[in-house]
């Protein structure tokens, strides 16, 4: 069932006794819906297919042999056995059936419709009738059994391990998804009665716990319910799980198993006075992410000033250049600033995940493209990197340089797996990628913004006419983007689209990361063939005029190769440079360069050919280097689809 544009959304919505009004009152940007947006053939449209096709599959095959769905068929009576696997495996069966509802959205699937509706009757097997759900407890029923577990011996006892919160949050995401694209209220009523269980148990009352997730995710799911049905229950709960965080005056602090202190879960202060990017790189992004949902919807200057000064300290002195996030292992943590190794770089996938998710929401908040640019530059290299061309085997982990042999002191050189022990990263691989047509395009009363450049086709209504955008691109092997707009009838209203922030000169916001040179700028603009001056504002174009059926932008972006150079702080990167071409970050594997990547050195005034090579790793442009010793370079995202090896992004430089 497809929703071609918000009003129908909206009407869909109102059938149910829901609503979705919450997009209008909080964030003053919405995206595009994503059953709205049409990906034609290229770059993305292969990968969302990829995910709908290999993926998605692929996960939940992996679920069946590991018996992740066996533990709902166990809580609830369907079957003999006992609890399989580890307590927060629930929400990887969340985050796949989460992504496996996208694709209905974006296709309909008969077979996987009926497949979901078999998992959500396990689900509503297992939960109990005061709507608890979590499996592990339900199976035991005693603490006795669940000691090992570190579950604690009641409900919510030791929520910094237990995850009984996190996995509902991704209980609560589904669902909504599941809705969105059957408009079937089977999974949303365990998602709703579940959400009533919590506004119950917990908050501020007389006989209500005071507890936090130890895994944020809970409270963007909150909010999610919160928009759907217009509960404020909902919403209330999201900001008392928030406020509670480093409120040891109100509760006690978390129960602290391996010892990683009350940072690595943000724990350490209240929200509105923390200033920097701390503790488990994904939790933390889950709760920024929360926190700007919050700022959105409560218009709460406190929050909002909080987490723009969390993204300033996480951007300009906490990240890769690839996007990557959480730099140290021990507690898959931020580190200090300008810590950032290579070789013993983590950068987690699901850190990616949440990265984007937090960059896409200050931007609907802000309308600032630094934002986006930002979400590019991780959507092209920190999480393309975290999957195989293939689709069916995953990084848990994103280095930035390998030796091929031993990665991580573990003895083993780094290799893509079809799974993980702890399988958050391919899960959330499985939910992110069928959303990603829902990120293209996005509305601000009339406003139209072109937010990424994907082979697309959405329907909007601006003004209220209906306009078609069909944009064409080959990005991002070349910078020449085509938009044909297809308006009912002639409309007038203003189109902004973003300028990239690697075309204007600045690879990231801040100063972490830096061009060797500057580079006259060379956006060019047509409308129907006539050149029009580029005036960038707050990174976007903004093209204000009344458009006709068949008008057509042309906006050009030069995709020079250019050196990447690290603040001299960054002692990991000092003498060296970075190679880029476009939104891509590119990297020397030994396959191509006779075994040899760390010891490859970039020589002054070294040029670099660009390449189209369609049979090379599913097709992709290559960086050739000539000189005293030839070099070949390929996109980050790439590498390790062809074996170990050496693999290096920082390449020594040497001098003139």
């Amino acid at each position: 069932m497809n929703f071609p544009n918000m009003l129908r959304f909206r009407y869909f919505f109102s059938l149910f006794g829901l609503s979705l009004s919450g997009f209008a009152q909080d964030y003053p940007i919405i995206p595009v819906p994503l059953a709205s947006v049409k990906t034609q053939q290229g770059f993305w449209h292969d990968r969302v297919e990829m995910a709908r096709t290999v993926t998605i599959p692929h996960a939940f095959q992996k679920l069946e042999e590991n018996h992740k769905f066996d533990n709902f068929a166990v809580a609830g009576g369907l079957k003999k056995g006992t609890f399989t696997g580890i307590r927060f495996d629930e929400s990887d069966v969340y985050k796949v059936m989460e992504g496996a509802a996208y694709s209905l959205q974006i296709r309909y699937d008969p077979k996987l419709d009926r497949y979901l509706d078999s998992l959500i009757t396990l689900i509503a097997a297992a939960q109990e009738p005061d709507g608890y759900l979590y499996t592990i407890r339900t199976i035991f029923k005693d603490s006795t059994g669940l000691k090992d577990w570190i579950a604690g011996p009641t409900r919510y006892s030791f929520e910094n391990g237990s995850h009984e919160l996190y996995n509902v949050g991704h209980l609560y995401e589904a669902a909504i998804a599941h809705f969105q694209a059957t408009g079937k209220r089977n999974f949303l009523d365990i998602a709703l009665k579940n959400a009533n269980h919590l506004v119950k148990a917990i908050g501020p009352k007389p006989g209500q716990l005071i507890v936090v997730p130890g895994h944020e995710e809970t409270e963007i799911a909150l909010v999610k319910l919160y928009r759907l049905t217009g509960d404020k229950r909902y919403l209330d709960l999201a900001r008392f799980l928030v406020d509670m965080r480093g409120r040891g005056d109100k509760r006690a602090l978390f129960q602290d198993a391996h010892n990683l202190g009350p940072a690595y879960f943000q724990d350490h202060k209240p929200v509105i006075q923390q200033t920097e990017a701390v503790g488990h790189a994904v939790r933390a992004q889950y709760l920024y992410a929360g926190m700007t949902d919050l700022a959105a919807l409560q218009h709460d200057p406190a929050i909002r000033d909080a987490v723009l000064k969390i993204w300033e300290d996480a951007t300009t002195r906490k990240q890769y250049v690839t996007g990557g996030v959480g730099a140290r292992e021990n507690g898959e943590a931020f580190d200090e600033p300008y810590v950032l190794p290579n070789d013993a770089a983590y950068a987690e996938t699901c850190a990616a995940v949440a990265n984007l998710l937090w960059n896409h929401r200050l931007f609907l908040l802000t309308g600032d493209a630094k934002y986006m640019d930002v979400f590019e530059r991780v959507l092209y290299n920190g999480f393309l990197g975290g999957v195989s061309l293939e689709g069916n085997t995953f990084f848990y982990v994103n280095p930035m340089s390998s030796n091929g042999k031993k990665d991580f002191g573990n003895g083993e050189p780094a290799r893509r797996s079809p799974w993980f022990g702890i399988n958050c990263c391919p899960s959330n691989v499985a939910r992110f990628l069928p959303q990603l047509p829902g990120y293209i395009y996005a509305l601000r009363n009339h406003e139209l913004f072109i937010n990424l450049f994907v082979d697309s086709q959405t329907d909007v209504t601006l003004n209220q006419t209906a306009v078609r955008i069909r944009q064409q691109t080959n990005y991002p092997w070349d910078g020449a983007i085509k938009l044909t707009l297809s308006p009912k009838k002639a409309v007038a209203f203003p189109m902004l689209i973003r300028v990239p922030g690697w075309a204007r000169n600045q690879p990231m916001p801040g100063d972490l990361y830096h061009y060797s040179s500057t580079l006259p700028s060379t956006v060019k603009l047509t409308i129907n063939g006539q050149p029009t001056p580029v005036a960038v504002e707050n990174g976007y174009v903004k093209l204000f005029r009344t458009w006709q059926p068949g008008d057509v932008i042309t906006l050009t972006l030069d995709m020079p190769v250019r050196e990447v150079v690290a603040h001299a702080k960054v002692k990991a990167d000092q003498g060296k440079v970075a190679i880029e071409r476009g939104p891509l970050v590119y990297c020397a594997e030994g396959v191509d360069n006779d075994g040899q990547a760390l010891t490859i050195m970039h020589q002054p005034n070294q040029t670099y050919s660009p390449e189209f090579r369609k049979n090379v790793l599913g097709g992709l442009v290559v960086l050739n280097a000539a000189g005293p010793k030839p070099t070949t370079l390929i996109p980050y995202y790439a590498w390790n689809n062809r074996g170990a090896t050496e693999m290096a992004v920082w390449f020594g430089r040497i001098e003139k």
